[in-house]
């Protein structure tokens, strides 16, 4: 399963999700940014690589949608809910991300 996690420029929560779940078997996981000032920037590429799209706020899922129609348009959009309030791997941020990502995840064998 191909896992894609978006959130603004790619520094802290996206970054963050894709950390804890990289060293994951059952999956492969890459982030990016919506902004223009993104470290790595929401392209069609990733969209369409992505089986699950995880979206830390609604903003990021309507971006994305506004910009990317085509590619979106039957792709799996979660919106997690979680607010640029926290630091990369902040002990919070990992145990949110956890709560709400690991129900769509396979399970490891």
């Amino acid at each position: 399963m191909n896992i894609l996690f978006v959130c603004s420029r790619n520094q802290w929560r996206s970054p963050t999700a894709e950390a804890i779940y990289k060293n994951n078997p059952t999956v492969n996981v890459k982030s990016a940014g919506t902004e223009p000032s993104a470290r790595i920037k929401l392209t069609a590429k990733n969209i369409a690589w992505a089986d699950i799209i995880f979206v830390m706020e609604k903003r990021h899922k309507q971006r994305m949608m506004e910009k990317f129609l085509t590619e979106t348009q039957q792709k799996q959009i979660v919106v997690l809910d979680i607010p640029d309030e926290y630091g990369f791997m902040d002990d919070e941020l990992i145990e949110e991300i956890k709560t709400k990502v690991d129900i769509y995840l396979p399970k490891e064998n």
